[in-house]
């Protein structure tokens, strides 16, 4: 049994030692302490192992608990599992964006990451359009990592990590989860299972647009004002869910004020779970939990309270395009 007294799940790669290891370093990462540049480095070459012999299309049974964009806000997260549960109690399946944005991007991938390889079994991770080289030297994660690490090394390390990450997640058959959204150029599950997908983000194509694309009002497909991916409308959802045998399309990548939104005729859903987005937004976060029978709940929440300590280290790593 491990240190919480639950039956161990399955280890694949993990050697009782790593386990030991493993839990060493959750115990600091769930107090939001940062692991040595070593240790990532270690970290990121076991959950390659992991990442590396999943498909494009990874599979996971119910029950599980979806949660959308988490973006850096580490005290939400830990306000979420307060709320959802702790693996490997609850089965976890995250529709990317751990990074960027937020005050605590390296403890929170740091910590998902170390969760993915201490219960591989039980979290499940896919890739958001966050989780690349070009955009997270933008909005924060590499000048995070530079500034506490003193170089560019840790960056490199998970960004290298970023490219082994699975492209959507197949519950029970019937939800198909993706970070993003659908591509003109992918009719049928069996496509995604094809694609090349250890690279980076390309500009364009269909692993671009899973990760990039948003649904839209307006009918088939339409240039996305986000300058990747496209948008697209509720016949193309149906038509997907239909061809593949789906019952919901689910996704993340965009703000929702519920933290929730049902869109498609209740066919697709975004799901977003970082509290008062960059700190100012104000919407509530939530996250799905479904069971063997598909009854969903959905559990909404607010932002962490911050106490004055959190709030005196949110001001001393406040980043410069906050300012």
């Amino acid at each position: 049994k491990n240190h919480a007294g639950h039956p161990e799940w399955p280890l694949m790669s993990l050697s009782f030692g790593d386990v030991d290891w493993a839990d060493t370093c959750l115990e600091r990462l769930f107090k939001c302490q940062c692991l040595s540049e070593e240790e990532v480095r270690k970290l990121c070459v076991k959950a390659r192992d992991i990442l590396q012999a999943e498909e494009n299309v990874h599979p996971v049974s119910l029950p599980c608990t979806l949660v959308g964009d988490i973006h850096g806000q580490w005290y939400d997260l830990e306000e979420m599992f307060a709320i959802g549960g702790v693996p490997p109690d609850t089965n976890y399946v995250f529709l990317g964006d751990y990074v960027d944005r937020g005050y605590f991007s390296i403890e929170t991938v740091s910590l998902i990451v170390a969760l993915k390889v201490r219960y591989p079994g039980r979290v499940h991770v896919l890739r958001g359009n966050h989780e690349s080289r070009q955009i997270t030297q933008v909005y924060g994660f590499y000048d995070q990592c530079l500034k506490q690490y003193g170089s560019p090394n840790v960056w490199k390390y998970f960004t290298d990590l970023f490219d082994f990450l699975p492209l959507s997640i197949l519950i029970n058959n019937k939800i198909f989860s993706v970070h993003g959204g659908l591509s003109p150029v992918i009719d049928t599950i069996d496509q995604i299972r094809s694609l090349d997908r250890f690279l980076e983000v390309p500009h364009d194509g269909p692993i671009c647009d899973l990760i990039w694309s948003d649904p839209d009002d307006r009918t088939g497909w339409g240039v996305s004002p986000r300058g990747a991916g496209y948008t697209f409308g509720s016949d193309v959802t149906k038509r997907w869910n239909h061809v593949n045998g789906l019952a919901l399309t689910a996704r993340a990548h965009q703000l929702v004020m519920e933290g929730f939104n049902y869109t498609h005729d209740q066919q697709l859903l975004t799901l977003f779970s970082a509290p008062n987005y960059c700190y100012r937004c104000g919407n509530r976060a939530a996250i799905m939990e479904v069971d063997e029978d598909f009854k969903t709940i959905m559990q909404q929440f607010e932002a962490a309270p911050r106490d004055e300590e959190t709030i005196a280290k949110m001001n001393l790593t406040t980043p410069e395009y906050f300012l």
